[in-house]
């Protein structure tokens, strides 16, 4: 069947069963009436799992940071009681098939595809590792070990832009259930048991929480059996949802500097913005982040103005949701729905010696669209991109689950539509209202990734011109901004600003 047939299909039977509030809570080894599911039944040969609890990281008990993830790994990545890990990987190799996990501070996702042909016997295994896991010993330091390497090796020591990204989030959510990263601290991972896992597997995959999310060309009630198996091995009831508190107070500009001995200096910054996909201001604000700095396009203003014209670095982007692992992939991956966001701006790396220049640069330009606005014409320009770049976000059948589901979680119609209707009503004035009401460069958090620390430090705080260095020159009207940019005035708040060794990021 072509793609476009399948996703007409899809739309003319999308189900979204929404659970029922005030409804009785299941006995055990029924269905529970209540049981939230996502369904996108079709006949594609292939059919998609998306097994979503609601919690995740911002559950993790204090001093047990990383529970949450480690214990999704467990279990897709660990044995079940019936088979070990090795026994897993032997069965799903012939199936060319797989099981993984991605936790989010308020989401744990289960993400499996698998030939409609080997539904029976792939269901047996993924059912097993999810409702009866093994929480083996070996599993258990195996896991442990990945993780503590995760933040070690792989964020602190081979990727200065999610590190710099990552210790952003940490620094805007200080003290706040969102303030660790997903995986953990190293500290806490060090003390975690086995037992830790058990228990926040009882406490928080239960069934009022579990959305069951099903596409492809999946059997007649295929998805009751699911929710009865569901029903007969998880407790009842709902996992308690962590109460948010505002993020702290921003007070000018605040910056972490991360001392580490690397060849660029990554710059990331942002803000609390109290905007998710729930708000009418959404869309705008969409429309203003595409424009401003859409990931990896070279399209978008920030782009333009820092690598193309100045070849300051390799791309300059801006976001009003998280979007991890950014450097590898052009979507942005569905469930991670959040209460919360951030708009962030991330600036890839440029040569040291620009470092402070750059920063200014964001910020300039970030601080004109606040006081301009958008053009008409670059209004229309980004509205006609979205309308169609809407549709890549959800061009495979599992990406259309998970955007479904989040647009459940938010309270929306189905994502595609949504926002191109809610594009085509939109008006110039919306977005630059938008700009106005939620967008501001005065009171920023900044997150620097740098090999002489101090020396940053000084030169942004002490705020002397920062004249860039060019290989070969601008044009003439490029090199008259930039003599305002090096001037552009940072006002640091001097008792928020702060070097650390990199070995201490994410350590506790």
């Amino acid at each position: 069947m072509r793609a476009s047939s399948r996703l007409a299909l899809i739309a003319v039977t999308l189900i979204l069963a929404v659970a029922a509030p005030g409804m009785g809570l299941a006995r055990a080894g029924k269905a529970s009436s209540s049981m939230a599911s996502v369904l996108l039944p079709n006949s594609s040969p292939l059919v998609s799992f998306r097994l979503l609890f609601n919690a995740g990281s911002a559950s993790d008990p204090k001093g047990k940071e990383g529970v949450a993830a480690l214990t999704a790994a467990m279990i897709s990545d660990g044995g079940s009681r019936a088979m070990s890990y090795e026994q897993i990987s032997e069965a799903m190799y012939p199936m060319a098939t797989g099981f993984g996990s991605q936790v989010d501070k308020e989401m744990t996702v289960f993400v499996g595809t698998t030939h409609a042909d080997n539904l029976q016997k792939y269901y047996q295994i993924i059912s097993g590792m999810l409702l009866d896991p093994g929480f083996r010993s070996d599993d258990f330091t195996r896991l442990r070990t990945d993780a503590i390497n995760f933040l070690k090796e792989s964020l602190r020591g081979n990727n200065d832009e999610e590190l710099g990204k990552e210790a952003l989030y940490v620094s805007i959510y200080n003290g706040h259930a969102y303030g660790h990263q997903n995986v953990g601290t190293v500290e806490s991972l060090e003390k975690l048991t086995i037992d830790d896992l058990k228990r926040f597997y009882r406490d928080n995959y239960r069934r009022d929480n579990f959305v069951l999310g099903l596409a492809g060309g999946y059997p007649k009630g295929f998805e009751e059996k699911i929710q009865s198996d569901v029903a007969a091995k998880l407790p009842a009831g709902a996992a308690s949802k962590p109460t948010l508190a505002q993020p702290e107070k921003i007070s000018g500009l605040e910056m972490q500097i991360i001392q580490k001995d690397t060849p660029g200096t990554a710059i990331s910054f942002g803000f609390p913005i109290s905007v998710t996909r729930s708000d009418p201001d959404w869309p705008a604000l969409l429309l203003v982040q595409s424009y401003f700095g859409q990931h990896r396009s070279s399209n978008s203003y920030l782009y333009k103005r820092l690598r193309q014209i100045r070849g300051l670095n390799y791309g300059d982007y801006a976001y009003i949701e998280y979007f991890p692992r950014g450097m590898f992939q052009f979507e942005p991956d569905p469930n991670l729905g959040r209460r919360q966001q951030i708009f962030q701006v991330w600036i890839r790396p440029v040569e040291p010696k620009n470092g402070v220049f750059s920063l200014r640069a964001a910020l300039y330009e970030l601080n004109k669209l606040v006081q301009s606005g958008m053009s008409q014409e670059d209004f229309e320009a980004t509205r006609r991109f979205l309308t169609k770049n809407v549709n890549a976000l959800t061009k495979t059948q599992n990406a259309q689950l998970g955007y479904a589901i989040d647009s459940k979680y938010y309270g929306i119609p189905g994502f595609t539509d949504y926002v191109r209707d809610q594009l085509a009503k939109l008006k110039l004035e919306d977005a630059n209202r938008a700009i106005k009401k939620h967008l501001q460069a005065d009171n920023v958090k900044i997150a620097v990734v740098t090999k002489d620390a101090e020396a940053f430090k000084q030169a942004a705080v002490e705020g002397k011109p920062s004249p860039i260095s060019y290989t070969s020159l601008p044009p003439k009207e490029i090199l008259d901004e930039d003599k305002i940019i090096e001037s552009y005035k940072l006002n640091f708040n001097p008792t928020k600003v702060e070097v650390i060794p990199v070995d201490k990021v994410f350590q506790k």
